[in-house]
């Protein structure tokens, strides 16, 4: 199957497809946006039947796992149920954490406020584990290896934000989407500031990688997603000016 304006096909066999998806695309049924389109529904229309196993956020680019059978569907849901599925996710993050490495535990309530955001609250909470990795400081920006261990809604950009980081290009939890733009990180950008395109302009949270065991089979699979174009920019980018590269552990 050719690549999807939408969505890459990264695998697929007879019992899971994996899938690569754009920012700005809900994976299922949005009740706050019912016409909102769908990355289920588009890949259904090139890939028959999908079943879903598990949701990450529509503003999130990324890998997603769909069974294409019944008994998958339990098997892979059961491994997410049971924390044997393991996530990586990449965030740029405005500012510079104090820590390398950062484990948090906030129990998290999603829809916990008027505007439906996920907020932390300790009495009815669900528990909720993410692991943190400061993968590199590159001026007014870090890159973030996050390791979620349990799927809340926005559990990232909370966890984060709970820390004092804020994802880059991020309304809901940072309170700022102001675009990554060129002449702003480039000291020596000398184009045509009425010309100039933003970089990245949609929330900078990429699900990198996925790890677990085939449904049938019982063989460890692990799928990587490369970063989208307007995110690989900055990326690339960045590496030059700051010599840090976030994707350096996975090209070596």
């Amino acid at each position: 199957m050719k690549a999807h304006r939408d969505f890459t096909l990264i695998y697929e066999d007879s019992s899971l497809v994996v899938l690569n998806k754009r920012s700005g695309l809900a994976v299922a049924a949005d009740r706050y946006d019912p016409d909102a389109p769908r990355l289920d529904v588009l890949a259904e229309r090139e890939l028959g039947k999908l079943y879903a196993v598990h949701r990450i956020d529509k503003d999130t680019s990324g890998l997603v796992l769909y069974a294409r059978t019944e008994e998958a569907q339990k098997a892979l849901s059961a491994a997410f149920e049971k924390r044997d599925v393991h996530k990586t996710y990449h965030a740029l993050v405005y500012g510079h954490p104090l820590w390398e490495n950062l484990n948090t535990d906030l129990p998290l309530l999603p829809d916990g406020d008027a505007r439906h955001r996920t907020v932390v609250n300790r009495k009815s909470g669900k528990p909720s584990f993410t692991e943190f990795t400061c993968l590199g400081k590159c001026g007014p920006f870090s890159w973030i290896e996050a390791r979620p261990i349990t799927g809340r809604t926005h559990q990232i950009r909370v966890h984060l934000a709970e820390n004092g980081l804020q994802i880059v290009c991020d309304p809901l939890y940072g309170g700022n989407q102001k675009p990554v733009r060129l002449s702003e990180i480039k000291r020596s950008w000398r184009g045509d500031p009425f010309e100039e395109r933003p970089l990245l302009s949609r929330l900078a949270l990429h699900a990198l990688r996925l790890e677990f065991a085939h449904p049938e089979t019982n063989e460890t699979l692990s799928f990587f997603a490369p970063y989208p174009k307007d995110l690989d920019a900055v990326r690339k980018q960045l590496a030059k000016l700051y010599k840090v590269d976030p994707l350096a552990q996975y090209e070596s």
